[in-house]
Parts: structure tokens; sequence; C-alpha cells
């Protein structure tokens, strides 16, 4: 079963994101009080797999939740391999659909000069809130709508 490992976020673009104990996602905004909610209408959440974490974190980095500056880092489901238009539901409430995979990572930002390097590039997924509510960690995430 796949589930949230950690909700995500922060004040500033393009820097690492702090884990909170709850979220909550507004239709067609993203988190409340995350500095990407509400701009772009295709990248209102962003998701990584803590798999890709796990990479990284093999490689001998000292990597969290919310290092690569994703807003819900999930366990059990392969984000990067979803194609665009699935949606997801996360906890009771929330419905995602997922809206881009990968985004460009421009040389500059935050964390591939605190990390070394991003992955948000090739397995950062990015989604838009069909419907809102509360997601807490350990909350069951979904591959469709709940029937």
């Amino acid at each position: 079963m796949a589930s949230v490992v950690a909700v995500c976020t922060s004040k500033k673009k393009g820097t690492k994101k702090q884990a909170m104990t709850e979220g909550f996602f507004k239709e067609d905004y993203g988190l409340i009080g995350d500095a990407h909610a509400g701009h772009l209408p295709n990248r209102q959440v962003s998701l990584l797999a803590i798999e890709s974490i796990d990479k990284m974190r093999s490689l001998g980095l000292n990597l969290s939740p919310g290092d690569f500056a994703e807003n819900l880092t999930i366990e059990g489901i392969d984000l990067c391999h979803l194609a665009v238009g699935t949606r997801i539901s996360v906890g009771e409430e929330v419905i995602l659909e997922i809206s881009q995979i990968g985004k460009e990572c421009h040389t500059a930002c935050a964390i591939r000069r605190q990390v070394g390097q991003c992955i948000m590039p090739e397995e950062g997924v990015f989604a838009r809130v069909v419907r809102g509510g509360r997601v807490r960690p350990g909350d069951k995430v979904e591959i469709g709508e709940p029937s």
C-alpha cells in the first residue's frame, strides 16, 4: 500500500521545504501556505517518491523529505512513470491530477547548490488539486479516484 511519508511547505520558492503534521490542499490552488500555491496552474503541488530520495541517500547524501522542495513525499508508487492526466487520491478527501513529469532545474537553484544535484528534472511530479482537503503523513495514496 502506498502512503504519504511527509507533507512539506516553504514560504520561499527554490528552497527546501519543512515537514508539517498536516497540510490543507485547496482545489485549483495547491497547498495552503506554500510559496508555489496559486502561481502555476499545472504545478500547484509537487510530489516525489521516497525511493527517489533513497537513491540519492545511497550516494552518501544526508537528505530528508522536503529537501527537493516537494510538497508530498510518497512511498510505494513509481510516481515518475504515471501518465499525465492520472488521478491519485490522497487521504480521505484529496484528489490530485498529474499535470507534469519533471521540470527544468536551474543550475543556480538553492537545492542543486545545497544537495549537489537535483532529481526533480526527471523524477519530480507535479499535479493540480482537483478536490481539496487535509493530508497527513501516513495517509493512504491510491491511483485513481476513490469509488
